[in-house]
């Protein structure tokens, strides 16, 4: 019988290499749901290829229009994730989470419901709800499988009986594009240059977030979540080859380190089957020979001092510093600001009394993140805009 699966967020990277994968393997899932956000005309493509009936896109213009193919296709169109009770008569074996943004929150929670495993590929739910995640996902026994590269090499490296002599948690960061970069000429970078990921193809937000090392931060709060670790035993480490993925130190002695080639595919792979019939390339000794490790540069990368600043616990003050980063990106993006700008700024923003006093509030519900969330935004173009009047 074929494994049921339904992937949100199908039209971005994440789905688009999961669907690949199916695509090897027709005879083993059959999808039951794909959704994305404005991109019809490829959503609508995909159903027809896997045969998928039901489709959901929240962009309001894309969806009368994809509606209008209804009939003709014998699909069910959707605007948001409030029907799933009539689409899903049974749990799926599988749901892939891969909406982008906070706008990932609430159909991933809407979805733990509804299947057996959730593999999410959505950072800011992890970071601004984790607390609503894991609720859910214990209420409804739900297994969770990270799929971030990073968090997917802890997930295999550690299990139950092992984590409590953790000692310490290595995430290695590429450096970004502006690793060998003069720090004396950061004021001169441009989005078009930060935009030049070596390593990994991205979208533009995440790689921004990159080149600030952002990214690392938001996946060293993920790692705190995901596995219940003080952030004092998450260390970050610069690894320009990306080909080292974690580390992870026992009190035993013993070190566990997980590598594997620059593929998205890689742990979306090994999250549905447990292993892959051929592996991708052989080993690189030249990389594992030279994995030219070493500390973050601080003074070049002020972001990893967000670190000191983050609550022991998930709290809403996590989702006033996704918010603020997401907004000083969109402006560095519109060249509204500089480059150096966006970690300026963003420390500025999340050390502020009326932001602080969140670091002691857990969030209970949905609504309260994202009402957070959009305070944050309004007040961050706010301050952007008087600090160039």
């Amino acid at each position: 019988m074929k494994k049921k699966i339904s992937i949100l967020g199908s039209t971005g990277s994440i789905g688009k290499n999961l669907l690949k994968i199916i695509n090897k393997n027709k005879d083993y899932f059959k999808i039951t749901l794909l959704s994305a956000n404005k991109n019809y005309k490829l959503l609508l493509n995909q159903a027809k290829l896997y045969n998928v009936k039901n489709l959901v896109i929240s962009n309001t213009d894309s969806y009368y229009k994809l509606k209008k193919f209804e009939k003709k296709f014998s699909i069910k169109v959707y605007n948001n994730f409030d029907n799933l009770k009539k689409i899903f008569k049974f749990k799926n074996d599988y749901t892939m989470s891969a909406i982008s943004g906070l706008d990932g929150l609430k159909p991933t929670l809407n979805s733990i419901n509804y299947t057996k495993n959730i593999l999410i590929a959505n950072k800011e739910s992890i970071i601004c709800g984790w607390n609503l995640i894991e609720k859910k996902l214990k209420k409804y026994k739900t297994n969770f499988i990270p799929i971030d590269s990073e968090h997917f090499s802890i997930w295999t490296l550690i299990d139950s009986n092992n984590k409590k002599y953790i000692n310490k948690i290595y995430l290695t960061a590429s450096g970004g594009p502006f690793y060998n970069y003069p720090k004396n000429k950061f004021f001169k970078i441009t989005p078009e240059t930060a935009l030049k990921h070596p390593n990994w193809k991205m979208g533009k937000k995440i790689s921004i977030d990159s080149a600030t090392l952002m990214n690392k931060v938001f996946e060293v709060i993920e790692a705190r979540n995901i596995f219940n670790i003080p952030l004092n035993k998450i260390n970050i480490l610069v690894h320009p080859q990306s080909y080292l993925h974690a580390i992870v130190k026992f009190k035993t002695g013993i070190s566990k380190f997980l590598f594997h080639e620059t593929s998205m595919m890689i742990p979306i792979y090994h999250a549905l089957y447990g292993s892959m019939k051929n592996s991708i390339k052989d080993l690189d000794f030249d990389k594992l020979n030279n994995l030219n490790l070493s500390v973050v540069d601080k003074s070049k990368f002020p972001s990893v001092c967000v670190l000191d600043i983050i609550p022991k616990k998930t709290s809403l003050f996590e989702t006033i510093l996704v918010s603020a980063n997401d907004e000083l990106v969109g402006l560095f993006l519109d060249n509204k600001i500089k480059f150096n700008d966006i970690v300026k700024i963003l420390l500025k923003i999340i050390k502020m009394k009326q932001f602080v006093k969140f670091k002691k509030i857990k969030p209970n519900k949905i609504m309260e993140i994202l009402s957070v969330s959009n305070n944050t935004r309004k007040l961050t173009r706010s301050l952007v805009t008087n600090l160039h009047d």
